[in-house]
């Protein structure tokens, strides 16, 4: 598929929709579209901006003055009728609020906190890849990726999550993020049963002693956190880690189960399975898009742009970007640069918990990288469509265990 296009005065518009099915189970053909068409373009089936190159939308990420968030991180603006929600009170707000929450989240995330967590995620982590390992089949999302975040992740913020109902949660989160389509409604009305298990879950009482939403409500008692914040933190923090870490980390045994020369490699030195994860994620960007909303006097490539607008940053598209990337759609374990990805964002919002995610894909991808001589797909991967998230359903790996 390729993304037709009409010009206007400067600015092409881009009439192909990237939220639908076809599109979202292999949006790279768009992506390369869209870079095509221009660093900005007019989305004429959403009513408006997009860009996909890699410049323009580290720009959009980064530059809050001129691109706000305060209208939200989805599509639609939450400070307009009808589209109200209470907002993240750190993801959906600029400086210097956002500087204030982010300063009290760090304190709390410190080096001590995330040595204690190193320690649990490895026991995990080894114990997961022994059984992977005894069982020789397995499904690399569900029963390697999944299985190991929901173990250590939630229980570290301080919840105990099902699967179920972590699915069908994060699938309404990022589904909401993008239009109010068909998917989004089907996402919602599948959520719903599981809505007041989830806000019960994040209440103060219902906090699993030691973890880190523990630490939020401490904080917020201290001063440190306005008063009200320390639930909302908490939904954005295991919201923002959970789903995203998990696409990453099948993503990234995905793309090691399709070149065998890759999977050597990272057998040779186990200690290249932070990098791995990296390269995975600029390959198969978890979180596709973010939205922010343009502020008066704002332009990108040297185009104007009306305020009050939407605009899509493609991060799926800006990762594969071959004027930022040689060879930019093959993974390579030893690419130059690679953490220089957006998929933890940029600038003053960049992803706070992206050294959590990084522990947890150095955990279990060394643990298997120690144990599996050889790793490859036992059947066809599904990707499952979802509006703003790039994730597997179904990833059958078959596995050679190490002498």
């Amino acid at each position: 598929m390729t993304a037709t296009t009409t010009t206007r005065p400067e600015l092409p518009v881009v009439h192909d929709d990237p939220f639908s099915v076809d599109v979202l189970r292999d949006p790279y053909p768009f992506f390369s579209a869209l870079r095509d068409a221009g660093p900005v373009v007019w989305l004429a089936h959403h009513g408006i901006y997009a860009t996909g190159r890699h410049t323009e939308v580290a720009t959009v990420l980064s530059q809050w003055a001129r691109f706000t968030n305060e209208g939200g991180a989805g599509m639609a603006d939450i400070r307009k009728p009808g589209n109200w929600r209470p907002a993240s009170v750190i993801l959906e707000v600029d400086p210097p609020a956002h500087t204030e929450v982010r300063a009290a989240l760090q304190k709390i995330l410190s080096p001590l906190v995330v040595r204690q967590w190193r320690e649990k995620f490895q026991a995990a982590a080894e114990e997961l890849a022994d059984a992977l390992v005894a069982s020789r089949e397995f499904d690399g999302a569900r029963d390697a990726a999944e299985a190991f975040v929901l173990s250590v992740f939630p229980p570290a913020v301080g919840i105990h999550i099902p699967r179920e109902n972590a699915q069908a949660i994060g699938d309404m989160n990022f589904n909401a993020i993008g239009p109010n389509n068909e998917l989004t409604q089907a996402a919602a009305a599948r959520a719903q049963p599981y809505m007041k298990w989830y806000e019960d879950s994040l209440k103060r009482e219902a906090m699993l002693p030691g973890g880190f939403g523990e630490l939020i409500h401490q904080a917020e008692d201290q001063g440190l956190l306005q008063k009200g914040f320390a639930a909302n933190l908490t939904r954005s923090f295991l919201r923002g880690g959970m789903d995203t870490t998990i696409s990453g980390i099948s993503a990234a045994l995905h793309a090691l189960a399709q070149d065998p020369d890759q999977w050597a490699l990272l057998r040779s030195d186990p200690a290249l399975a932070r990098g791995a994860f990296d390269e995975a994620i600029r390959f198969e960007a978890p979180v596709q898009v973010m939205f922010r909303t343009t502020r008066e006097g704002a332009e990108l490539g040297g185009v104007a742009l009306a305020p009050d607008t939407k605009i899509a940053a493609f991060i799926g598209s800006a990762n594969r970007d071959p004027d930022k990337w040689p060879d930019a759609d093959r993974f390579d374990l030893r690419r130059q640069g690679a953490g220089q990805h957006l998929a933890f964002g940029q600038g003053a919002h960049v992803c706070i918990g992206q050294m959590i995610a990084r522990l947890e894909a150095e955990c279990l991808l060394g643990a298997l990288a120690r144990r599996v001589k050889r790793l490859s797909l036992a059947g066809p991967p599904v990707h499952r469509p979802v509006n703003t998230l790039r994730t597997l359903d179904r990833l059958p790996l078959v596995v050679e265990a190490a002498a």
